[in-house]
């Protein structure tokens, strides 16, 4: 069975493999055609060299949808050397790049990623948002405590039932004190049904 995380060869694949990290670069770069960027870009994760990191974090703001995905599942794939530029790039203007930044860092799920994300909470865009506290839901950072508790509030559902499984997987008096709290106020369904999971 084929991997999902590995794409379809492109037609001239071969081309710029054998031009080796910096074909791959180029390819990823310049490339008129997604398919091309997005197996340059698994590639680029698969060598895992500190080289791919830029034109990667370059990637996540791609047009096309399965460039990002696949971008980001590099980042990840690098690992630690990725943090401080994934960090960098939560301060892009666009959304996009922002959002896949937040995933990879919540992919790498190390305790330098921590920050980033916490300050990614605050973010102007719901998604972004989100992403952030799924990435830190997979850390459980009691750090993470006090900035989740005021996305309870949040005006996206999906943030709010997010930050009520990050908290969750944080747990802890504090927690449960803030998710009976917000459970006072909630109004939709399946956040209620979130936080009495978590509140289990």
């Amino acid at each position: 069975m084929a991997d999902a995380n590995v794409p379809q060869k492109p037609e001239g694949a071969e081309d710029f493999e054998k031009q080796g990290l910096e074909g791959l670069v180029r390819a990823l770069r310049n490339s008129t055609d997604p398919q091309v960027r997005q197996y340059a870009a698994y590639l680029l994760g698969e060598a895992k060299h500190p080289r791919a990191i830029q034109p990667l974090i370059e990637a996540l703001g791609d047009f096309d949808k399965a460039v990002r995905e696949q971008a980001t599942l590099a980042l990840s794939s690098i690992g630690k050397a990725a943090i401080e530029p994934l960090a960098a790039a939560m301060k892009e203007k666009k959304w996009e790049t922002r959002y896949r930044a937040a995933e990879a860092l919540g992919k790498i799920a190390d305790e330098k990623a921590v920050q980033p994300l916490i300050r990614a909470l605050k973010d102007n865009r719901d998604h972004v948002r989100y992403m952030a506290a799924k990435g830190l839901r997979e850390l459980g950072d009691s750090d993470a405590l006090e900035p989740m508790v005021i996305l309870l509030k949040d005006e996206n559902k999906y943030v709010r039932m997010m930050a009520v499984r990050a908290l969750g997987a944080i747990g802890g008096k504090k927690v449960h004190a803030a998710l009976s709290r917000a459970l006072e106020h909630e109004e939709d369904e399946k956040v209620k049904e979130a936080i009495h999971e978590s509140l289990k």
